[in-house]
């Protein structure tokens, strides 16, 4: 015996085997011809869709790295803002940050910084804590834990020019039409809003 379903529905029980779920018929069977339209269609459209993902973000490169610092026996939270390729002592820890990039304030915030961390030991050596990268948006991910003190990146300051100001061909050719001048540098970008989640 048959069950029977609406007249204008997709959906139709399977002939009677028991109690079958409902399953999904189309209204109209498409011809050949007119699959192959449709398939054709869908296949023009689809490398237009992928080509226009979305755009890779500048990534600006900072002078100043700004930090914030824990210390667990006073119970003080400490910010302190380390030039690359200096450091900074904090407690018994030394900061040197290398690099520190973050993005426009247009896109999404993504702040990175390579940082080497050191402990200087009683007997005055040095023995390093830390080396890698510090990201601000998710400071539990790399963050120095030490017994006495934790250090996380929070942000990036002073703007440089960013990696994409500069193409290929204009570094290439900038040395040798330059004769001695100093380009005329980009006015710097504004501070980035930072977005508390």
């Amino acid at each position: 015996m048959r069950e029977r379903g609406c007249r204008n529905s997709r959906w139709s029980r399977a002939p009677s085997l028991g109690s079958r779920p409902l399953t999904w018929q189309p209204a109209v069977r498409r011809s050949r011809p007119e699959r192959r339209a449709v398939l054709l269609a869908v296949l023009t459209v689809l490398p237009a869709l992928v080509t226009t993902g979305p755009s890779l973000a500048e990534r600006i490169d900072n002078g100043v790295a700004v930090f914030a610092a824990l210390d667990k026996v006073t119970a003080r939270i400490s910010k302190f803002e380390v030039p690359l390729n200096q450091t900074v002592k904090f407690g018994s820890l030394k900061v040197t940050p290398r690099v520190c990039y973050s993005r426009p304030a247009t896109e999404q915030p993504k702040t990175t910084s390579f940082v080497e961390v050191d402990e200087t030991m009683l007997d005055g050596s040095e023995k390093r804590v830390f080396s890698g990268w510090m990201f601000a948006e998710s400071p539990g991910l790399n963050a120095v834990e030490h017994p006495v003190f934790d250090v996380w990146l929070t942000d990036c300051q002073q703007p440089a020019k960013t990696a994409a100001a500069v193409k290929p061909g204009e570094a290439a050719a900038a040395p040798a039409a330059g004769e001695g001048k100093t380009p005329p540098e980009a006015p710097p970008a504004e501070p980035r809003r930072r977005v508390r989640r």
